[in-house]
């Protein structure tokens, strides 16, 4: 009989459990984490900030589905481990054995190193342990200020507001989230969260966060040239995740900024797996290896984990990254390469306001497509192609979610849009009526 080992209970550890399951019915199959809450939905986290849904439907799954499955949940973190022995050593001093063994331990959040940075008031969003802090917080806070970017930001600062807490947004740079959105897209977003009343502060620089008694009760700031002050009760930041690596550096694994996996998710050990946010994974269309923190890419992978796990040999090949959220209110759907290259020559191009990716994000999102921009933009609907030669390669999908589906096929499967491809780059053309048409005709033709 088989002992499989999983170290982290998110997305990529429990597909990777139900894969190797299916596979077999007979092996050990522990899954250890340091989360007292085990499995939820992560990107949930957000809904119930801002008071769209409650707590328990969070949780996909019922009490028994686990244990009915012959799955051991471990509510201990693993502090290291011995590749020669295939061996791991939890913290309460226990050592388990095992024959394959993944690492699915997600990211953390980035926190700067700042004057008052561990006063009780600063917070994050990594888990329903903080979104719970959050909110207890909110009961008692009358303003707070959010520092960061990318989708976590935008999380914070509206759970914040609907708790009714006022809000000041820092931004270090001239716009919101530069290296994926462009400006009008940015625009749109700012101009939901002032409507909501979150006031944007530009170009600002948090300095010292003051405290008393141990609570966070200001911020001190720069802004341009002159200081700014705020009282504040809560400071949030999301300015960056970090993959867990630790315990992978302690193994001895090849990692860079995450775990160095090949095809079939091994590490530099062939034993070993990984999945989900720590894993770096190689991007064919780049040439690179890439990390992502998106919630389907997790589950994907850890299911081809699982699957190897348990004898296989099957293929993971990354596909353009998506992800269907929402910024400012507005749903927004951003697949393939969108962005823009972080360097250009020797001046950073890059978002201030990010080190890395957020949640929800992609390597490949900054990456500079080889293509043109084909764009239309109408009250509170955008949308942006990057068109190559015969494809399209990245999408923004801003409002009207109808072509949403459409274009996460043509971009996924690489769908060869040859012919009209000058069509959509003609400047009297209409984008979404010409894609509807093709989409259409795809359909009729690929019906089985």
């Amino acid at each position: 009989m088989a002992n499989y080992i999983i170290i982290g209970s998110g997305a990529a550890g429990i597909a990777a459990a139900g894969a190797i399951r299916q596979q077999d019915q007979r092996g050990s199959i522990r899954v250890f984490t340091n989360d007292p809450y085990g499995y939820y939905s992560r990107p949930g986290l957000a809904y119930l900030l801002a008071g769209e849904v409650p707590k328990n439907q969070l949780f996909p799954f019922k009490n028994n589905y686990f244990k009915d499955l012959g799955i051991q949940i471990i509510h201990q973190p693993v502090n290291s481990i011995a590749l020669d022995r295939h061996q791991v050593a939890t913290a309460n001093g226990k050592h388990f054995l095992y024959d394959r063994l993944l690492l699915a331990t997600g990211a953390t959040a980035a926190l700067p190193q700042v004057p008052g940075g561990d006063l009780d008031g600063v917070v994050k969003l990594d888990s329903m342990e903080d979104a719970e802090e959050i909110l207890k917080k909110a009961r008692k806070a009358r303003s707070a200020v959010v520092i960061g970017g990318g989708i976590t930001a935008l999380e914070l600062a509206e759970g914040l507001v609907a708790s009714g807490v006022k809000v000041h947004y820092f931004l270090r740079g001239e716009r919101y989230w530069s290296s994926v959105l462009d400006d009008v897209e940015s625009r749109m977003v700012e101009d939901r969260l002032n409507h909501d009343g979150i006031q944007i502060h530009k170009f600002t620089n948090l300095i010292e966060i003051y405290g008393r008694r141990g609570r966070v009760v200001g911020v001190l700031a720069q802004q341009q040239d002159k200081k700014i002050e705020y009282q504040c009760q809560i400071v949030a930041f999301a300015i960056g995740i970090k993959p867990r690596i630790d315990l992978a550096l302690q193994a001895g694994l090849n990692t860079q900024r995450g775990v160095i996996v090949d095809s079939g998710l091994h590490t530099s050990q062939p034993d070993v797996f990984a999945a989900g946010d720590i894993a770096q994974v190689y991007d064919r269309q780049s040439g690179e290896y890439v990390v992502d923190s998106l919630w389907n890419p997790a589950i994907e992978q850890g299911w081809y984990a699982g699957l190897n796990m348990a004898g296989g040999n099957y293929i993971y090949e990354k596909k353009y990254p998506f992800n269907v959220t929402r910024l400012g209110g507005l749903i927004t759907t951003i697949i393939g390469r969108v962005g823009k290259d972080a360097f250009k020559g020797k001046s950073f191009q890059g978002d201030a306001d990010v080190t890395g990716i957020m949640r929800g994000d992609s390597e490949i999102w900054r990456k500079q497509p080889e293509a043109v921009v084909a764009e239309t933009y109408q009250e509170e609907n955008r949308l942006r192609l990057y068109v190559s030669t015969n494809n399209i390669v990245g999408a923004v999908v801003m409002g009207d979610q109808t072509l949403s589906r459409p274009l996460q096929v043509l971009i996924r499967e690489q769908i060869n849009i040859g012919l009209i491809r000058e069509k959509l780059l003609s400047p009297h053309a209409s984008l979404a009526d010409t894609i509807s048409s093709f989409w259409e005709n795809y359909r009729q033709n690929h019906v089985n």
